[in-house]
Parts: C-alpha cells; sequence; structure tokens
C-alpha cells in the first residue's frame, strides 16, 4: 500500500511478522507437566520446567512431530538435521535464565503463505508472502504485576511458571506486507493452518496466537529500508492491522518533521487506539547462543518426513479454490465456509448426503451460524446432523415444504435433531402444492378483495404482494410460493 503525505511524497511500509503458536501437546515440550490453560499459579510445574540443579529435558516427540507439520504446511524446506540452542537472558519470568530455543539451525526455512484479501468487487488479490524460518521453543512464565505493598512503600509483582515449558514454534515472515490489512490476512490464515492440522488452538485471548509486527517506512523507489519499529501487545487481528495503520502515519508524519524515528519496542493501547513507547532498542542483544548440551540433534528421516506429509488435511487455501470451482460458490462465501474446518467438513458432510452445494452452503451461513453465535456454541455441539440438513434441502428441492416452513422448524431441529420429514409430518405442515387447491383459495381470496383487485388491473401491479400475502395467510404459509405467484398471476388478470 502505498501512503501520499502532504508534501506529495509517496512512502511505503515495510512489514514483517514474528507469530509465536502454542503447539496443543498434552505435555510440555522437554517435561511431563499438563499444558492445560487456566490452572491454580504454579500447579503445572515440576523440577526440569522449573530448571532445577541436576535435571535433564528430554524432547516430547509430538512437538517435533506437530512442528514439522506446520512447516510443511507453509511449505518449508524441512531440516534433515538441526539442534537446540540456549539462549541467554535474565528475566524473572525465566526460571534457568535461559531459553531453550532454535538458533542457527531451526527445523524449517524458506517457506510461503499465500493470502488473498478480497477486493471491493469480491474477488481475492492474491499475494505470497514469504517464511523465514521456523523454529522450536520453550515459553516463559507470566508476571502479574498485583499491586503496592504499603508498608515496604514498593511496588510487587509475582510469577506464575504453569507457561514455563510449553510447546512454542516461532514463525518468521519475510517483510513482504505492506499493509495492516496483509498483516492481519497473514496472521489469520496462519492461526487457520494451524487449526486446521490440529497442532495448536490459536487462541489469542489465552496467549496461544501471540504476533509481534516490525515496521518501518520509506520512499517508494527506495530499497534501503527505514528505522524498525516493532509493536507488542496485540490481542486480535483487528487490532494488528489498526496498530500497523496508525503506526505508518506516525512514522510518515515524523520523517516529514524531520525528526527521529527510534528503534524502539511500542504497545497497542487500545483504549486511546494508539502505539505508545515501551523500550527503546540501542542494537541487537546478545544472547550468547550456544548449542544445548543436554539435547541431542534433530535428525528428520525421509520415511518419517514422507509419513507426515501424507497425514496433512486439506489446507483452507486449497479449500477455498475447491468449493469455488467444484460447488460453484462465490469466493466470498468460500471464505467464510472454511474460515472454521468443523464448519467445512459438516457443509461437505451435507453434500455428500445429496445437498444442493448452494442451497445448503446458504442454510450453514445463515440461520444455523446465527443459532451458533447466539448460544456461542461450536456446530459439533448441534444434535442437527449434517444428514439432517440435507433432508431439509431435499424436501424443499421436492416441494414437500417451502423455505418458509423450514425456517419456522429449524430452530426446534437445532436444539433436538431428529428427522426433518416426521417432524413435518406430525406437525401437519407439508407444503401446499397442489394446483387445483391454490388455485380455489386464490379464487376466494380475490372474490373477497375487489377493490384491491380492480386497482390491480388499474396499473397498480405492487398489488400482487398483498394478494401473495393473503395466500401465506390462508394457507398459513404452506402455498408453494413459485406455484402461487403463477396462478396468482394469471387470475388476476383475469
Amino acid at each position: 500500500m502505498v501512503t501520499a503525505s502532504p508534501s506529495g511524497t509517496k512512502y511505503e511500509a515495510v512489514i514483517g511478522l514474528e507469530t509465536h503458536c502454542q503447539l496443543s501437546t498434552a505435555t510440555k515440550i522437554f517435561c511431563n507437566c499438563s499444558t492445560e490453560f487456566g490452572q491454580n499459579p504454579n500447579h503445572n510445574v515440576c523440577p526440569i520446567c522449573l530448571g532445577m540443579p541436576g535435571v535433564l529435558p528430554v524432547l516430547n516427540e509430538k512437538v517435533l512431530e506437530f512442528a514439522v507439520k506446520a512447516g510443511l504446511a507453509l511449505n518449508a524446506t524441512i531440516a534433515p538435521y538441526s539442534k537446540f540452542d540456549r539462549k541467554q537472558y535474565f528475566y524473572p519470568d525465566l526460571p534457568k535464565n535461559y531459553q531453550i530455543t532454535q538458533s542457527d539451525l531451526p527445523i524449517g526455512e524458506h517457506g510461503w503463505l499465500e493470502i488473498a484479501p478480497l477486493d471491493e468487487a469480491g474477488q481475492p488479490v492474491r499475494k505470497r508472502i514469504g517464511i523465514t524460518r521456523l523454529h522450536m521453543e520453550e515459553d516463559a512464565g507470566k508476571l502479574v504485576h498485583a499491586g503496592s505493598d504499603r508498608l515496604a512503600g514498593s511496588t510487587y509483582s509475582l510469577v506464575d511458571y504453569n507457561r514455563t515449558g510449553v510447546p512454542l514454534v516461532e514463525i518468521v515472515s519475510e517483510p513482504d506486507l505492506r499493509s495492516g490489512l496483509e498483516a492481519a490476512e497473514y496472521a489469520q490464515e496462519l492461526r487457520r493452518i494451524i487449526r486446521y492440522l490440529g497442532v495448536g488452538d490459536g487462541n489469542m485471548q489465552e496467549g496461544s496466537l501471540r504476533c509481534d509486527v516490525n515496521i518501518s517506512v520509506r520512499p517508494v523507489g527506495r530499497e534501503e529500508f527505514g528505522v524498525k519499529v516493532e509493536i507488542k501487545n496485540m490481542n486480535s487481528f483487528s487490532a494488528i492491522a489498526k496498530a500497523i495503520d496508525y503506526e505508518i502515519e506516525r512514522q510518515i508524519a515524523a520523517v516529514e518533521a524531520g525528526e527521529t524515528i527510534l528503534q524502539e519496542t511500542r504497545l497497542w493501547e487500545e483504549g486511546t487506539q494508539r502505539t505508545i513507547s515501551m523500550r527503546t532498542k540501542e542494537g541487537a542483544s546478545d544472547y550468547r547462543y550456544f548449542p544445548e548440551p543436554d539435547l541431542t540433534a534433530i535428525v528428520v528421516g525421509d520415511e518419517r518426513l514422507t509419513a507426515w506429509k501424507g497425514s496433512l488435511p486439506e489446507l483452507p487455501a486449497q479449500k477455498r479454490l475447491r468449493y469455488e470451482t467444484e460447488y460453484g460458490l462465490s469466493p466470498y462465501d468460500a471464505r467464510v465456509l472454511t474460515d472454521d474446518r468443523d464448519v467445512a467438513l459438516y457443509l461437505e458432510h451435507s453434500i455428500q448426503a445429496g445437498a444442493d452445494a448452494k442451497q445448503a452452503a446458504n442454510w450453514v451461513m445463515g440461520d444455523i451460524t446465527s443459532h451458533l453465535k447466539t448460544q456461542k456454541i461450536s456446530i459439533t455441539d448441534i444434535p442437527f446432523q449434517p444428514d439432517n440438513l440435507a433432508e431439509l434441502v431435499g424436501l424443499i428441492g421436492k416441494g414437500t415444504i417451502n423455505g418458509k416452513i423450514a425456517k419456522e422448524i429449524l430452530p426446534e431441529l437445532l436444539e433436538k435433531g431428529g428427522s426433518v420429514q416426521a417432524l413435518v409430518e406430525s406437525k401437519g405442515m407439508t407444503s401446499l402444492s397442489d394446483p387445483a387447491a391454490i388455485g380455489q383459495l386464490i379464487d376466494e381470496i380475490i372474490a373477497a378483495n375487489p377493490t384491491e383487485l380492480e386497482q390491480y388491473r388499474g396499473g397498480k401491479t405492487k398489488l400482487l404482494g398483498f394478494f401473495v400475502g393473503q395466500v401465506m395467510k390462508q394457507s398459513g404459509g404452506r402455498a408453494e410460493p413459485k406455484l402461487t405467484n403463477q396462478i396468482l398471476a394469471e387470475r388476476l388478470k383475469g
């Protein structure tokens, strides 16, 4: 995205994301402690994740599997040989005073991810974003700033080590992003992939997905990067977009005013919708990396790599394209329906059960999604199964019921499930599709409304809606709409 300043100079932003994704393993990366979220502070801890003397870490094989699958899904080259390193830094939430991570030999490199935001015409604008690297590491703990001690006259913080040792993959993008919209699209697509793989839940509110943004601006046409600023503390995709767009404007204004842009870390302040300075950075930190002596090298053989690659599911981008070509859905509909893998599978199973793809998609995106949002539940929680949706769509197609009847019975079906045909018959709600019966009903309505008939024949054709409404009212909504309109048009003409 190119932004013009008041002086007329055109600038572009250069943006890269560092994303930490928590892996959904049952236990931590180097010990058997649970990774369950929400436990009492310091409940999920042991001597290994607390860094006690004399203990040794052991790599959780599931972490390696999940990391490799994430790398494969991001089109990265998986290293046949990699290793862990110690990253030295001192902070209260890091009990060992170093973090076990991967430095010069990460598990994956040189990948890419495609984003496809929709333009004003509803068409996808595809762009490939490079992935520099993907590596495994352990998480740190969490500081809780509790308040002040009046007797001591100072503030204090508490530390919860439950998160210490929770497995992460850090995914570093190339600086290929140019706007807040692109960055938010990248982060959302990354989360979709992680969720589709089943290797992480991507819940930003629980810290399972954390994005740090690196951003600078430069005049269009200049290859040299501007001074990089890092933004933290963004807990939603909209916050990522807003923070970046704000920072672009702030940096351009500073450059135009002749001010020096500091290399610093800034925080996104949701209340004021602005970034604020957290700390300055004068240069790269010296973490004194060296190979982790307590862990052996990681070797991923061809046989294992082939097996993991063969187990990958159809990924979001592939599914979107298939929905457009195979089901004839619009890019927007395909995007909505594939955002959640469970929703996509629900739709696919209903189509496999015989439902028309577009009709099933409309019901899923409309009434079913509305019910899920109202009840705050997942589509896997409802008793209304995909074959029930196929039955509903089929009954509408055959004229047994119409759309109005379907909408009336759907709430009960969503709550209780069961046969659609049986429910319709028990309520006597089958569609009225007998031409003779509909014609007789229309004749009675026309006879009872001579004034409206005269006005219609005098040119007020909008009164057709009045007569249709009367037919629906008298039939209890059971009259088949297409047939009703056809017979009405004939009778009203005389």
